[in-house]
This record gives C-alpha cells, sequence and structure tokens, in this order.
C-alpha cells in the first residue's frame, strides 16, 4: 500500500472526455477506465488533496494545434470536431476541481497546470487517464523533469493497444515514476 499525504499530493486524469474515452481500448476498456478515474477523484476529494480535469482540444479550424511535419498525423476532419468532443465524461467534474485545457499530448506545456500545483504546495502527482503512452506518458515525463513525484495508476490508464501501453508501463514509467494499482493507493 502507498499512502499519501493530501496535503502535498494531486490527482491529475487526462483526457476522459467525450472524444478520447471511445473506442476500442486496451488492455482496458476506457469505460473501465473513466469508472476508476471517478473512484479515484472521489478518494482524492474526500481526502482534500486537488483533482485536476485535463482535456484537450483546439479551435474549429485547428489554428492553435501543433503543426510540425510528421510522418503520421493525427486524422482530423474538416471545419473542425464537435464541441461534445471535447467534453469531460459525465459524472467526472465535481465542485472544487480544477479544469486545464491543453492543446498538445502534455498537461504542462502551454497552460497553468504548474502554477495550480505550485501554489496549492503540492509535490506530488498521481496520473491516470487516456492514452497511456501519449497523454499519460507526456504529462508524466514533464511532471518528472519539473521535480514532481510521479506515480501512475496502471490500471486506470489505456491507450490503443496491450503492447502500446506495456511499453510505457514496464520500459519509460518506472524511470521516472512509481507505479501501482488503484487497490494500492490510500491518502492518509
Amino acid at each position: 500500500m502507498l499512502s499519501l499525504d493530501p496535503q502535498t499530493t494531486a490527482l491529475i486524469l487526462i483526457d476522459l472526455q467525450n472524444g478520447i474515452a471511445t473506442g476500442e481500448r486496451a488492455p482496458y476498456t476506457a469505460n473501465d477506465v473513466v469508472t476508476k478515474g471517478k473512484a479515484l477523484a472521489e478518494q482524492f476529494r474526500q481526502a482534500g488533496a486537488p483533482v485536476i480535469l485535463v482535456h484537450v482540444g483546439w479551435e474549429n479550424a485547428y489554428s492553435d494545434m501543433l503543426k510540425a511535419p510528421v510522418d503520421v498525423a493525427m486524422p482530423l476532419p474538416e471545419g473542425g470536431l464537435p464541441e461534445s468532443w471535447f467534453a469531460l465524461v459525465d459524472g467526472l467534474q465535481k465542485p472544487g476541481d480544477i479544469v486545464v485545457h491543453k492543446r498538445n499530448w502534455g498537461a504542462f506545456y502551454g497552460t497553468d497546470l504548474d502554477l495550480h500545483l505550485r501554489r496549492r504546495g503540492v509535490t506530488t502527482v498521481v496520473l491516470a487517464g487516456i492514452a497511456t503512452n501519449f497523454g499519460v506518458e507526456s504529462t508524466a515525463r514533464d511532471a518528472w523533469e519539473r521535480n514532481y513525484a510521479v506515480i501512475i495508476v496502471e490500471d486506470a490508464c489505456t491507450t490503443a493497444s496491450t503492447e502500446l501501453h506495456q511499453l510505457a508501463v514496464k520500459s519509460i514509467f518506472p524511470r521516472i515514476s512509481r507505479v501501482v494499482s488503484s487497490a494500492e493507493l490510500k491518502l492518509a
């Protein structure tokens, strides 16, 4: 059991939004991850620890989206995505939660996330969400580089395939964080 101080710990849930928490996911379903995310959020709220809900979105013409040339671009419909795509999943956000809007994979660059954490005296961040190897991993790397203690809740993360999830969980996360299951996490 990993016991954390709620005075210095925050939960950051990545991209649990209508347009991302859908479709085929592995090794856990999107619904499983949303359910675990909601339970974690409630545990943190009850302990008085900050809950930060991060979602990604862009202007209709994608004018604020990264545009560097890549080999495999994200497929996007002309004219933008529907507003419902960006909305957090039903029942996730509660009064007092902090919502951070990002425009790239990681939740730190170009947002006020670091400011929210530092002003509250947070030194440990607990991460979960979709997708393990994109939004969660990018945010974990950025948090580690900012000297936060990082904890990944493995069974509250998922992505496009078990192989991609395991690559992050087995090869990347152990070098920048502690990896736990939701059952192993406790706020003291």
